[in-house]
């Protein structure tokens, strides 16, 4: 069966703008055209854009998804398997959160007891189950399986203050992100100050420091463009690259 773009729209729950744009940048092209010149869509972009919408479930920008379906290696059916072992993720994810709301709920009704450290289990597995699902095989690709494992488990195992810290550590970074920004200046007093807060940010999820990494990361900041779109999101356009060149002075790696 061949579908209109408004037919095809209100199956997949999208707007007939969403699919045009779709086709503008090459990434859902229609099958053809009616005599009447409306886009057609048939049984193979149907599966296509299930995938897309997938992939857009998860997080993935459409950038990287166009990059993945054009790939020769791509597998459909060893997408989905992906897809269905990380919505499961996503699943538990959520059950733990909801065990988590619920037991707290009981807390406040004095129907049972909570330790600091369940309070925040819920968070902190989210956090390592976002992490792997939006980086994690680049990860592991260019530092291996333990040295992630280790991370993840460093974080996993913070007391509530250690991770409180953590989190004070990262919105530093952003503030003070934007301040040296404004020097335009990386190497600068700020700027090195940035650099600094970074460290000890990275310090709850590395066992140990080393400059070399910590500058081949600030480095992926820039190439990597989901890293790019979160400094630059959050801070402002080039605060990636500001953060990379302070990083690089820090670490003596700019030579």
């Amino acid at each position: 069966m061949d579908y209109t773009v408004r037919q095809l729209a209100k199956l997949a729950g999208v707007s007939a703008r969403t699919l045009r744009y779709y086709d503008e940048i090459d990434l859902l092209k229609p099958a053809g055209t009616s005599p009447a010149g409306y886009r057609l869509y048939g049984r193979v972009e149907v599966e296509r854009l299930q995938q897309i919408l997938f992939y857009r479930e998860l997080g993935v920008d459409l950038k990287k998804i166009k990059q993945i379906l054009a790939a020769p290696s791509f597998n459909e059916l060893e997408a989905l398997k992906e897809h269905r072992a990380k919505l499961l993720a996503r699943r538990e994810q959520l059950d733990h959160l909801i065990a988590n709301v619920e037991k707290t709920i009981a807390v406040k009704e004095g129907r049972a007891t909570m330790t600091d450290k369940e309070k925040f289990e819920g968070f902190k597995r989210k956090m390592i189950e976002e992490n792997e699902a939006k980086y994690g095989a680049e990860a592991r690709a260019k530092y291996g399986d333990e040295a992630v494992d280790r991370s993840n488990a460093l974080l996993k195992n913070m007391t509530p203050e250690q991770y409180e810290k953590m989190q004070e550590l990262g919105a530093a970074v952003l503030a003070t992100l934007k301040a040296a920004m404004a020097t335009k200046d990386p190497a600068g007093e700020l700027g090195q100050k940035v650099a600094d807060l970074h460290r000890q940010w990275l310090s709850f999820t590395w066992d140990h420091y080393d400059k070399e990494a910590h500058a081949g990361l600030a480095r992926m900041y820039v190439d990597d463009p989901r890293f790019t779109a979160y400094y630059d999101g959050q801070v402002q356009p080039g605060a990636a690259e500001f953060l990379r060149d302070a990083v690089l002075i820090y670490t003596g790696m700019n030579k």
